[in-house]
């Protein structure tokens, strides 16, 4: 492989050097913990794996991952789509960006735990992770899909304008095509947002029966391995929520193809 090539996610080649890569960061993990020999500043992986293993057969594991999912899911949902009707409304009316401008601006700026606080006035804690999800996702999915829009063909546009074609037939085969580098790309950079934002306003509004509050009690008591266990259960998560997504979207733009390819 070529200094600077981009590994590849389907080869057999690619999978094998991720695998490698993994297995040489677990062991120089191990290593470290052994020459550090305290648990308490870095548990060793064979103590993460065993805290891990005991927080899957506790009974309230599924019922505390449900109630972080289900908040940071609704609020990527929310900012997912307010983000995308105000992309298409500041791409067609210039006045929406100039006015939105200033906040996308603020959010983009303001540090996560200074908002995390500052909604702590008005929000309680249990509902505080789906606003500031929605908070960290809307700028994101905005920014990318008011650049896709904004770059689509000047002269496929022309030609839809000049055979009057229908607008949603418009939608379906020209404009939703050009959006699918922004789409996705969107939708990868804002999922592994929201799951950092979310966990971490529930580690400082620390409500009952969340992840967060898991992780901030592990930290309170020094159970550091639960403390490391917690966060791959967050890791996990949050991949598989970002690979769904992203398949689903994936699948969607092949569907989407076959049809126009049928009614050509």
């Amino acid at each position: 492989m070529a200094f600077g090539e981009k590994i590849s996610d389907t080869s057999w080649k690619g999978r094998a050097e991720k695998a490698a890569a993994i297995a040489v960061a677990l062991l120089v993990w191990q290593i470290a913990a052994m020459l550090l020999d305290q648990s308490i500043l870095l548990a060793s992986p064979t103590e993460v794996v065993t805290a891990l293993g005991q927080l899957l057969i506790s009974s309230d594991f599924l019922r505390t991952v449900w109630f972080s999912f289900s908040r940071i899911a609704l609020g990527f949902l929310l900012g997912f789509c307010a983000a995308s009707v105000f992309a298409v409304l500041s791409a067609r009316f210039h006045i929406v960006e100039v006015l939105l401008w200033p906040y996308i601006a603020v959010i983009k700026a303001t540090p996560v735990a200074s908002f995390i606080i500052l909604c702590l006035v008005w929000l309680t804690s249990r509902n505080l992770s789906v606003f500031i999800c929605f908070l960290i996702v809307f700028p994101t999915v905005y920014t990318n899909l008011l650049a896709g829009i904004r770059n689509r063909s000047l002269a496929l546009a022309e030609m839809a304008a000049l055979y009057e074609i229908p607008l949603g037939k418009r939608l379906l085969a020209l404009d939703l095509p050009q959006l699918r580098p922004y789409l996705l790309s969107a939708l990868e950079l804002s999922i592994g947002m929201a799951w950092k934002a979310g966990v971490a306003a529930e580690v400082i509004g620390t409500p009952a029966g969340s992840i967060g509050k898991m992780l901030y009690t592990a930290k309170i008591y020094l159970a550091t391995p639960e403390l490391f266990a917690w966060s791959i259960v967050v890791v996990i998560v949050s991949v598989l929520f970002e690979k769904t997504l992203v398949g689903l979207c994936r699948l969607f733009y092949r569907k989407l193809e076959r049809l126009l390819w049928i009614l050509r």
